[in-house]
C-alpha cells in the first residue's frame, strides 16, 4: 500500500498557498502556485526534505485542537494559526510559515511572467551522449567565469579540454532575467540555498553553462589595490601587485565590454545618488559587462556570450548535466566519478584536473575525496541586509534591471546600492509589513528595493554530508558584523529620507514602517540574532590561495598544496572578502593562473 504521505503533504501545501496568495488579493484559484511550492520542496537541498515534510505535516496536525488539521480549517482558522506561527518565539515555527509565505509571495506576484520551455543549445562539441568512460588530457569542472575562461584560454593554446558543468547548456533568451523561471531553471537547488548560524544568510549559486555568469547583475570592479597589497603581505602570494594584475584585468574588460550605461540611469538608480550627493558622500555609477548596439538595449556579456562560444571555436568539448562526486588520484593524473543526467554514472580519467565549481561547490568535492588541508574552512560572503522605500513619484519600471549606481563612501566597511525590483522581489522584500502586498500591487513604480551590504570578518564552513548530495553551509557574524549591519541599516535610511522617500520598510522583524526621518533612529545599532533577513549573492575564500601553507589550501597560481596536475580556479581562491563585485576580481586571476599554467610570459 502506498504512503498516503505526498498526498497529505500536497493538500497542506495547497491550502498554504491559497492562504498566502489569497492574503495578497489574488484571485483563486492557486493550483500554479501549489505547483510552484512542491516543485521547490523537491529541489531544496536534499538533506532538508524530509525534514521539511515533517515539519509541514506537524503544522497541519497543530490545528487539530481546533477540530481539524490545517488544510480541513476554515480560511479564517488557517489565518489565525498562521498568525500564530508566524509571531511565535520559536525559530523553527516562525522559519517554517516564512518558507512557504515566500514562496507563495514569489510565485502569486509572477503570474504575469511569461512561461517558457527552454530550449538548450546543440553544437557540435557538445556531448549529450558520453561513452561510460571519457580519457581527456585537461579536464575543467565547471563553467562559470572561473571554469570558462580556464577553459577557453587552454583550448586556444591547443591543449585538449572537456569541460563538464553539473546544468543545462541555455541561451540567456531561454527566460526572463531575474524570474520565477530563470530560477527554476538556472539556480542550484532553485534558489533555497542558506548559510545557517544564529542569522541564517541566503545565497544564490547558478548552476547552468556559465555559472554565475548567467545570473547576476553584471555590475564589475577590479579588486581594489589595497585588497591585493593585503593578500600579497598576508597570504604571501606571489604575482599580485597592482601592475602586475592589471594587464588580467584590462584583457578581460575588453574581452566581456566592460562599459558605462550609454544612456541616463533609471530613476531608482539616481535615487542613490542624489540621496548620497545631498550629504556629501561618494557615490558612482558601476560599469557593467554588457554590450550595446544601439542606445537603449543592451546585452549581458555573461559566460555563453563570450568565453564559452571561443572555447567551443577552439575545438573544446563540453559535457553539460554532469555532477563530478568524487575524484581520486590516479598516478599522474585524475579519475572522476560523474553522472550524467541521462546517462548515469560515467568516469573520467584527466592527465590535469581544474576545479572551477565555485566557493561551495569546490571544496565540497574536494572534502568528499579525502582532500581536507584549509579546504571549506574560510567561506566568507558580504553579508546584505534590504530595505524598500516608497517615493512621491514613479521610480520603477518594467524590465528596469539592477540599477547601476553604489555609494562606497564608507567602503570597505558598507557599501550602498539598488537590487532588482520588480512585483515579486518587492513582496519579499516586504514580508515583514504585513498588508504590504496589496501595496505593492498597487503602488510598485514608486517603490524600490535598496541594500546595505557589509565586508565581513566572519568566516564560514563547507562540509559534505554523508549520503547527501548537498553540502551543509555555515557562517557566523562577528560582534563587529552585527554593528556594521545595524550601521548600514541607519545610513541607508538617511540617505534614502535625503533623496526624498516618503515611507521606508526596513528588512529586519518587528520594525514597524518609517515615515520620517527622526524615525531612524529608532533603528537597531546592532542586529540582533535572528533579525534582518540577511542574503548574499557573493560568496568566496573557500581555499585561498598563498604559500603561507598554514592557512592556504593552493599556492599563489591555484595547484593544491601537496597534489600534483590539480588545481583550484574560481571564487574559492580569493584569500578575503574584495569588498566589491567579485566577478572582476574571478576573471583576472583565471585568466592570470591560466597563462601561467601554460607558461606564457605576461
Amino acid at each position: 500500500m502506498k504512503s498516503a504521505r505526498p498526498f497529505w503533504f500536497h493538500d497542506t501545501v495547497s491550502a498554504a498557498a491559497y492562504s498566502f496568495a489569497g492574503a495578497h488579493g489574488f484571485s483563486a484559484p492557486f493550483n500554479d502556485v501549489t505547483r510552484f511550492i512542491l516543485r521547490q520542496h523537491a529541489q531544496m537541498p536534499d538533506y532538508l526534505r524530509a525534514p521539511m515534510m515533517a515539519a509541514t505535516l506537524g503544522f497541519d496536525l497543530a490545528g487539530l485542537p481546533g477540530g481539524k488539521p490545517f488544510h480541513q480549517q476554515s480560511p479564517e482558522r488557517r489565518a489565525r494559526q498562521i498568525a500564530a506561527w508566524k509571531n511565535s518565539p520559536s525559530g523553527f515555527q516562525r522559519d517554517l510559515v516564512r518558507y512557504f509565505e515566500s514562496l507563495a509571495t514569489f510565485a502569486a506576484f509572477s503570474r504575469d511572467d511569461a512561461a517558457a520551455t527552454p530550449v538548450e543549445l546543440s553544437e557540435k562539441n557538445v556531448i549529450t551522449d558520453p561513452a561510460r568512460e571519457l580519457r581527456v588530457p585537461v579536464v575543467v569542472v565547471g563553467s562559470g567565469p572561473g571554469g570558462a575562461i580556464t577553459a577557453c584560454l587552454l583550448a586556444e593554446a591547443g591543449r585538449e579540454v572537456l569541460l563538464v558543468e553539473e546544468g543545462a547548456f541555455l541561451p540567456q533568451s531561454s527566460c526572463e532575467p531575474f524570474s520565477q523561471e530563470e530560477m527554476l531553471q538556472k539556480y542550484r537547488n532553485g534558489g533555497q540555498t542558506v548559510a545557517l548560524g544564529r542569522n541564517k544568510i541566503s545565497y544564490v549559486e547558478g548552476r547552468c553553462i556559465g555559472g554565475g555568469s548567467e545570473i547576476n547583475s553584471a555590475l564589475y570592479h577590479r579588486t581594489p589595490p589595497e585588497v591585493l597589497e593585503h593578500w600579497r603581505q598576508e597570504f604571501r602570494v606571489d604575482g599580485l601587485s597592482e601592475l602586475e594584475m592589471r594587464p588580467h584585468f584590462e584583457a578581460c574588460e575588453r574581452d566581456v565590454s566592460v562599459s558605462p550605461l550609454p544612456r541616463a540611469a533609471s530613476p531608482a538608480s539616481l535615487k542613490l545618488h542624489d540621496g548620497a550627493t545631498r550629504l556629501g558622500w561618494k557615490s558612482l555609477e558601476v560599469s557593467r559587462w554588457f554590450r550595446y548596439d544601439d542606445a537603449r538595449e543592451g546585452r549581458r556579456q555573461s559566460m555563453t556570450e563570450t568565453f564559452i562560444p571561443r572555447f567551443l571555436r577552439a575545438g573544446g568539448k563540453i559535457l553539460p548535466r554532469t555532477r563530478v562526486h568524487r575524484l581520486v588520484q590516479d598516478g599522474a593524473g585524475w579519475r572522476l566519478s560523474a553522472r550524467h543526467d541521462r546517462k548515469g554514472g560515467i568516469r573520467l580519467l584527466a592527465g590535469t584536473l581544474f576545479l572551477c565549481a565555485g566557493a561551495v561547490q569546490t571544496p565540497t568535492l574536494l572534502r568528499r575525496s579525502g582532500i581536507t588541508l584549509n579546504i571549506g574552512d574560510s567561506l566568507q560572503v558580504h553579508p546584505t541586509v534590504k530595505m524598500v522605500a516608497q517615493f512621491p513619484e514613479t521610480i520603477n519600471a518594467a524590465g528596469m534591471g539592477v540599477p547601476v549606481h553604489q555609494v562606497k563612501e564608507f567602503a570597505p566597511r558598507l557599501s550602498f546600492g539598488c537590487s532588482i525590483s520588480g512585483a515579486p522581489h518587492l513582496a519579499l522584500a516586504l514580508l515583514d509589513h504585513p498588508g504590504s502586498g496589496r501595496t505593492v500591487a498597487d503602488d510598485w513604480q514608486r517603490m524600490a528595493v535598496y541594500y546595505a551590504m557589509i565586508t565581513s570578518e566572519g568566516r564560514g564552513t563547507v562540509r559534505p554530508l554523508p549520503g547527501f548530495r548537498d553540502p551543509l553551509v555555515r557562517y557566523v557574524l562577528t560582534e563587529a558584523d552585527r554593528r556594521n549591519l545595524g550601521d548600514g541599516l541607519k545610513k541607508l535610511a538617511q540617505l534614502l529620507f535625503e533623496a526624498g522617500a516618503r515611507t521606508i520598510y526596513p528588512g529586519t522583524a518587528g520594525r514597524a514602517a518609517l515615515t520620517h526621518r527622526d524615525q531612524v533612529k529608532s533603528l537597531p545599532d546592532v542586529l540582533a540574532d535572528g533579525a534582518g533577513n540577511l542574503m548574499t549573492i557573493h560568496l568566496f575564500s573557500s581555499c585561498p590561495m598563498g604559500e603561507d601553507r598554514e592557512r592556504c589550501a593552493v599556492d599563489s597560481y591555484g595547484r593544491v598544496h601537496g597534489f600534483k596536475n590539480l588545481y583550484v580556479n574560481d571564487a574559492s581562491l580569493l584569500c578575503t572578502a574584495p569588498g566589491v563585485n567579485p566577478q572582476g576580481s574571478i576573471m583576472a586571476l583565471a585568466r592570470r593562473n591560466a597563462l601561467r599554467f601554460l607558461g606564457t610570459v605576461f
